[in-house]
């Protein structure tokens, strides 16, 4: 009795517990598939710059705006300095944004919008964006992936001399001679609150209806560049590191390129899913070098 008692006890639990397996390994099964779909489509990455290009010559007047043969803009950004890292006391501020004096000793060129979408699919044929729409910024590459990127950019025209910014190069860019929180002005909010200096030249939280919008909708800065602030965050050329700005506490750097190695790549400005904080031109973020979010995009630098 006791055997068919155990018999039938099974027999009851066996549709539920195949369910509850089945229900606990459905979101295992779904991160397999979509990781497996993402790894094909990111092969097209790698068949593309297999491809041979027609390299073009851009005629470029020293110091003057120009637009590269994908439809990217530039500015010239002239040499000067400024002060790196945000006083004591700024609303966001982190032990690691230590103030120190910071010499750009020569111009170079600023993309004036992150790399859109429409000009990624232009240089490497396939778009893996969350956010869709040709004007959009870019987002999902990691750093490794604009370094692709910039390396068909480079052959695609005779010549050509694009990269990532600094750090120091993209907070001098973004400041663009101001010294408060945002090229607008100074910071007031936080979290998910509304700042109204913020509204004015980027998209964030506060903002940005949890999208990421087309790109220069909001107010350039003194030096013509959109977005700086929000949007998406930009991967810069540095690795990481957290003892950096100690040490040159003080004292003035020329042309610093941070650490000389590491394990994780620095992204600036914000993004539309980050507080007001996190957009500040002082703000430091950092990630794997192949990390890929809808948060993360890149703008382009090109030496003179």
């Amino acid at each position: 009795m006791a055997l068919l008692k155990i018999k039938e006890t099974l027999k009851q639990l066996r549709f539920p517990f195949l369910l509850t397996v089945l229900l606990l390994l459905l979101p295992f099964t779904g991160l397999f598939i979509y990781n497996k779909v993402e790894e094909r489509q990111r092969r097209t990455y790698d068949q593309v710059l297999k491809q041979p290009v027609v390299s073009r010559t851009l005629k470029i007047e020293p110091g003057k705006p120009f637009t590269n043969t994908v439809g990217m803009k530039f500015v010239y950004i002239p040499l000067g300095k400024f002060t790196m890292g945000s006083p004591p006391g700024e609303l966001g501020r982190t032990e690691l944004e230590y103030q120190h004096e910071v010499v750009i000793s020569h111009g170079f060129y600023l993309q004036t919008t992150e790399v859109t979408q429409k000009q990624w699919t232009l240089v490497m044929g396939k778009n893996l964006s969350k956010i869709i729409g040709d004007n959009h910024p870019v987002e999902q590459v990691s750093w490794l992936d604009a370094q692709k990127f910039i390396r068909r950019l480079n052959l695609m025209e005779a010549g050509g001399k694009y990269r990532l910014p600094t750090e120091a190069e993209w907070e001098y860019a973004c400041r663009a001679g101001t010294t408060t929180a945002f090229s607008s002005g100074d910071i007031s909010a936080a979290g998910s609150d509304h700042d109204p200096n913020l509204d004015r030249v980027g998209w964030y939280w506060g903002n940005s209806l949890q999208t990421s919008h087309p790109a220069a909708k909001k107010e350039p800065n003194a030096w013509g560049l959109y977005d700086m602030h929000g949007n998406v965050w930009e991967w810069s050329q540095d690795w990481y590191a957290g003892w950096y700005n100690k040490f040159t506490q003080g004292v003035a750097v020329v042309d610093p390129r941070g650490s000389l190695k590491g394990r994780q790549k620095v992204f600036r400005g914000g993004s539309w899913f980050s507080g007001a904080e996190y957009s500040r031109a002082a703000d430091r973020m950092r990630a794997r070098p192949d990390t890929r979010s809808y948060g993360i995009g890149f703008r382009v630098a090109r030496s003179e």
